[in-house]
C-alpha cells in the first residue's frame, strides 16, 4: 500500500499536544520531516499512510487506541514501522504491540537517544 514516500518522514500520533510538539521538534532538529496527528482517526483520514516512513504512536488515546490503529494498519496490509510511546507501560500491551510487529515500545519519559535510535532502526527496516 505504501507509495512514493520521502525518506525520513515520520508520522506522530499522540493526543497530548505538548508531546506531539516536543517529538516533532526533536525529530526536525535531527533532520527528519514530521506529520503530527491528534488521534488515530485523524491519521487514518490523512495521506500519512502513503507518505510516512515510520510512525511514532501513543498507546492510550481517546477513541481508537494506538494498539487498535496498529491492528487496523496491519489489516490494510500497511507496513509502516511503528514505535510505540506510552505513559501507561503494561507488560501485556507491550507484548501485544511487539508481537504485532512494533519495532520499539518506549515508556514516557524516554531519552532523546532512545527515540532517535528507534527511528533510525525503523527507517532502516522501511528501506529494506
Amino acid at each position: 500500500m505504501k507509495k512514493e514516500a520521502t525518506v525520513g518522514l515520520i508520522g506522530i500520533v499522540d493526543d497530548d499536544e505538548s508531546v506531539r510538539d516536543s517529538i516533532s521538534s526533536l525529530l526536525r532538529s535531527a533532520g527528519y520531516k514530521t506529520l503530527a496527528f491528534e488521534s488515530a482517526e485523524a491519521f487514518l483520514k490523512s495521506d500519512g499512510i502513503e507518505r510516512a516512513d515510520s510512525l511514532v504512536l501513543d498507546v492510550k488515546m481517546p477513541g481508537m487506541s494506538g494498539i487498535e490503529l496498529q491492528s487496523q494498519l496491519s489489516s490494510m496490509k500497511c507496513r509502516i514501522p511503528i514505535i510505540f510511546v506510552t505513559a501507561h507501560a503494561d507488560d501485556a500491551v507491550r507484548a501485544r504491540a511487539i508481537t504485532q510487529g512494533a519495532l520499539a515500545f518506549l515508556s514516557k519519559p524516554f531519552s532523546d537517544e532512545s527515540l532517535l535510535g528507534a527511528i533510525e532502526s525503523a527507517l532502516n527496516t522501511a528501506n529494506q
